[in-house]
C-alpha cells in the first residue's frame, strides 16, 4: 500500500503551486494492480500479476502545457517533478499558436469506489485456474474442437487527484473480465471459430460477481458447436440487403463510427498523425442528421456497470450522461476542459490517461445507444428477408471515420421470420452517417449491454484505454455485405 501521507504531502505541494509559476497545477497519483489468467488448450498459457505506482503533474504556464511523472511518491520528487512539468510549459509556451484556457468545473473533495460484492484478488489463483480448466473440458465435449481458449481479467485503479482549484478526489475502480474460445481446424487456411460472449471477452465495472454473471459454462456448448458447423460453412455471398447486427457488433459499431469520431481532440486534428481526423467538424453541430430520426447516443461514466464507469475524469469534471445525438441529430462532442473551452462549452468528463505516467486525453466513456424496445428473436420474427451478423471479428475505418467495414464470427440468413444457413468470415461495409440513418429498430432493455472494450488505442506515444459502448441489436436497411469495399 503507497504511505497515503506522502501522497498527500505531494498532491499539496503542487496544489498550492504558486500564481506566478503556473496558473493552474494538478496531480494526479495512482496506483494500478493487474491480474490476467488465461489457458490454450488447456494448458496453463498465462499468469500475469503486476503492480505500478507512480504520479503525474500538469502545469498551465502562459497558456501553455508542461507534463512530467515519476515512479513512486514523496514531496521531494513531487518538488522536482512539478519543476520539470513548468520548464516544459515554458519551453511548449514558445511555440504555441493559441492560449489554452480551461471550461469551468466546480473543484470537490470526494471519494469514489466502483460498488464490489466479491473482490477479484482476494479469490484464490488455484481456484481460478481450476475453474478455466473446467471451462475448457465443457468446449472439448463437442467432437471436432481441436484448440481452445479461456481467460480471466481483473484490474484495480486507485488515484489520488489534487489541483491548484481546490479539489480533492480519491478513486478505487476495479474491472472484472473473462472469455472463452473454441476452434475447429482442418489447416492453418480451413478454421471455424467462435468466441463467449464476444470476442476478447467480456469486462465491466465490479468484482469477481461480474465472472459468475457472464455464466460462461453455458455458453460453451454452443460455441463450441457453432465453431464446428463454421469448419464447413460457405462465405457470406455478396449483395445489398436488410442486415441485423447482434448487440456486441453494434457495440463495435458504435465505437468506431460515433465515439472515435465525436472526440474533439480528434475533431481539432490533435490525433491527425496516429489515426485520423473526424468528418463530424464544429459546423456540423446541432444540424447533422447523423442518424435517423429516433436514434439517441449519450455519453454517460456513470452508468452502473460500463467499463467507462467512474466518478471523476482526470481533470476532476464529475461523470455525468451528455446527450451526443439526439433523435439523430449532432448536438455534442467527447470533451475536456480545454477542447470544449475552444465551443464555449462545459466538458463532458472524457479526459483521461491510462497510468501516471500519461498524459490525459480525450477519451471515450460509456458510449450509450439508447435502447428501443423487443428482443432479438422478435426482431429476426420481423424480418422477411436479410442477414443477421453476430460477435466482431475484424474491422476497418478511413482517417476520417465516414468509411468502413467490419466483420463478424457468424452470420445466418434471415428468411420469413426464421434463421436460415449459417455463413463463415462475414463482412458488411458503408459510410458512417448513410449507415446510421438506414438504422429502422432497434431492440430493447431486454437485450441491452454495456459491452467492454480493454484496449482502445490512441495518441503519441500510444495509450490503451477501457470504454464501454451500451447496444442493443439493431437493424439496418440496403446494407452492402458479403465482400471486401
Amino acid at each position: 500500500m503507497p504511505d497515503l501521507k506522502d501522497i498527500e504531502q505531494a498532491g499539496q505541494l503542487v496544489a498550492s503551486v504558486r500564481k506566478s509559476q503556473a496558473s493552474y497545477a494538478d496531480f494526479r497519483a495512482v496506483r494500478i494492480t493487474t491480474e490476467d489468467v488465461a489457458l490454450a488448450d488447456g494448458q496453463v498459457d498465462r499468469i500475469d500479476r503486476k503492480v505500478s505506482f507512480g504520479f503525474g503533474v500538469r502545469a498551465l504556464v502562459d497558456g501553455a502545457w508542461g507534463f512530467a511523472a515519476a515512479p513512486g511518491c514523496d514531496e521531494t520528487s513531487a518538488r522536482t517533478v512539478l519543476e520539470e512539468a513548468i520548464a516544459i510549459a515554458h519551453a511548449s509556451a514558445l511555440l504555441m499558436k493559441e492560449p489554452v484556457t480551461l471550461a469551468p468545473v466546480k473543484a470537490v473533495q470526494a471519494d469514489y469506489k466502483t460498488l464490489v460484492i466479491t473482490d477479484p484478488f482476494a479469490v484464490e489463483l488455484k481456484e481460478k485456474v481450476e475453474f478455466l480448466r473446467h471451462l475448457d473440458s465443457l468446449l472439448r465435449e463437442t467432437e471436432g474442437i481441436n484448440q481452445t481458449e479461456t481467460f480471466l481479467s481483473f484490474r484495480r485503479e486507485e488515484k489520488w487527484f489534487y489541483s491548484s482549484a481546490g479539489a480533492v478526489i480519491t478513486q478505487t475502480i476495479t474491472h472484472s473480465g473473462g472469455g472463452l474460445s473454441a476452434a475447429a481446424m482442418k489447416s492453418r487456411r480451413e478454421i471455424g471459430e467462435r468466441s463467449f460472449p464476444t470476442s476478447g471477452g467480456q469486462h465491466q465495472t465490479g468484482g469477481y460477481e461480474i465472472i459468475t454473471a457472464l455464466n460462461l459454462e453455458a455458453g460453451c456448448k454452443p460455441t463450441a458447436e457453432e465453431a464446428v458447423t463454421l469448419l464447413s460453412a460457405p462465405v457470406l455471398p455478396e449483395r445489398t440487403t436488410t442486415l441485423l447486427l447482434s448487440g456486441d457488433l453494434v457495440s463495435l459499431q458504435i465505437h468506431e463510427s460515433i465515439g472515435h469520431p465525436l472526440e474533439l481532440d480528434r475533431v481539432f486534428g490533435s490525433e491527425r498523425n496516429f489515426s485520423g481526423t473526424s468528418f463530424a467538424a464544429p459546423g456540423h453541430l446541432g444540424t447533422l442528421p447523423y442518424a435517423a430520426d429516433f436514434v439517441t447516443v449519450t455519453s454517460d461514466p456513470s452508468a452502473p456497470g460500463g467499463l467507462g464507469t467512474y466518478g471523476y475524469d482526470d481533470e476532476g469534471v464529475p461523470a455525468a450522461p451528455v446527450v451526443l445525438i439526439k433523435d439523430g441529430v449532432l448536438v455534442d462532442y467527447l470533451s475536456s476542459r480545454e477542447t470544449a473551452a475552444r465551443l464555449n462549452r462545459q466538458s463532458s468528463g472524457a479526459m483521461r490517461a491510462e497510468s501516471w505516467f500519461d498524459l490525459p486525453l480525450v477519451r471515450m466513456t460509456n458510449i450509450n445507444l439508447t435502447p428501443g424496445s423487443g428482443s432479438l428473436d422478435s426482431l429476426i420474427a420481423d424480418t422477411e428477408d436479410g442477414v443477421l451478423i453476430a460477435t466482431p471479428a475484424a474491422w476497418s475505418i478511413d482517417d476520417r471515420r465516414e468509411k468502413f467495414q467490419l466483420g463478424g464470427e457468424i452470420a445466418w440468413e434471415i428468411k420469413n421470420g426464421q434463421r436460415g444457413q449459417i455463413y463463415k468470415n462475414p463482412v458488411y461495409s458503408g459510410t458512417t452517417v448513410e449507415f446510421w440513418r438506414s438504422c429502422d429498430r432497434i431492440c430493447g432493455p431486454e437485450a441491452y449491454t454495456i459491452w467492454g472494450t480493454p484496449s482502445c488505442g490512441k495518441g503519441q506515444p500510444g495509450q490503451n484505454m477501457r470504454t464501454g459502448q451500451g447496444a442493443s441489436p439493431a437493424r439496418f436497411r440496403n446494407v452492402k455485405v458479403g465482400q471486401a469495399a
